[in-house]
C-alpha cells in the first residue's frame, strides 16, 4: 500500500495528488493508494480519501505503508522516518499557492543529503520515483533532539 500524506496545512496541494492520479491511470502504480488529504478537495476513483484521520488510524496507516508519499513537513517526514518506511517528499510551493513559503524544499533537501528519503520534484514522472523508492534503502533515521536540532541547524545556515 502507498500511503500518501498532504498533512494539515490550510491551503491545498492538488499537484501530488494529479501526479499520484497520472500514475494509477496509466497503471504505473498498481498498489492501493490511501491519501491523507487534509484541506486538499480531490476527486479520484482510484484513492482512498480521507480529510484528517485520528493520531491511531494515521499510525495504523504508516504501519501498513509500504512507501509513504508526504508533503515536506517535518511531522509528517520524521513519523515515517521512525519507522524505517521508504519515504518520498514533496515540497509545497509558493508559486503554486501550496504554502507561504518554499521552506519545504529546503527540508526536503536536508533529508536527502542525508540518504532518509526521497524527493519528488513535478519535472520528474512520479512513477519512476516510485520504482526508485522499492529499491532505495534508507538510513537508519536515528530520532532524538540532536539529531532533529542538527538538521534544523543545517537548514537555517
Amino acid at each position: 500500500m502507498i500511503l500518501v500524506v498532504l498533512g494539515t496545512h490550510e491551503l491545498p496541494f492538488t499537484r501530488l495528488l494529479e501526479a499520484v492520479e497520472t500514475s494509477l491511470r496509466k497503471g504505473d502504480i498498481k498498489d492501493e493508494v490511501i491519501v491523507q488529504c487534509g484541506h486538499t478537495s480531490f476527486q479520484s476513483d482510484y484513492m482512498t480519501q480521507y480529510d484528517f484521520l485520528s493520531y491511531d488510524k494515521m499510525d495504523e496507516f504508516y504501519d501498513q505503508a509500504d512507501i509513504i508519499i508526504t508533503h515536506g513537513g517535518t511531522g509528517s517526514i520524521v513519523s515515517g522516518l521512525k519507522k524505517g518506511k521508504k519515504m518520498i517528499a514533496a515540497a509545497r510551493l509558493k508559486k503554486y499557492g501550496e504554502h507561504n513559503d518554499d521552506h519545504q524544499k529546503e527540508i526536503i533537501s536536508e533529508f536527502v543529503k542525508a540518504n532518509y528519503l526521497l524527493e519528488w520534484r513535478e519535472e520528474a514522472p512520479l512513477a519512476s520515483v516510485i520504482e526508485e523508492a522499492y529499491r532505495f534503502t534508507p538510513e537508519p533515521f536515528v530520532a532524538g533532539r540532536d539529531k532533529i536540532l542538527e538538521i534544523i541547524r543545517r537548514f537555517i545556515s
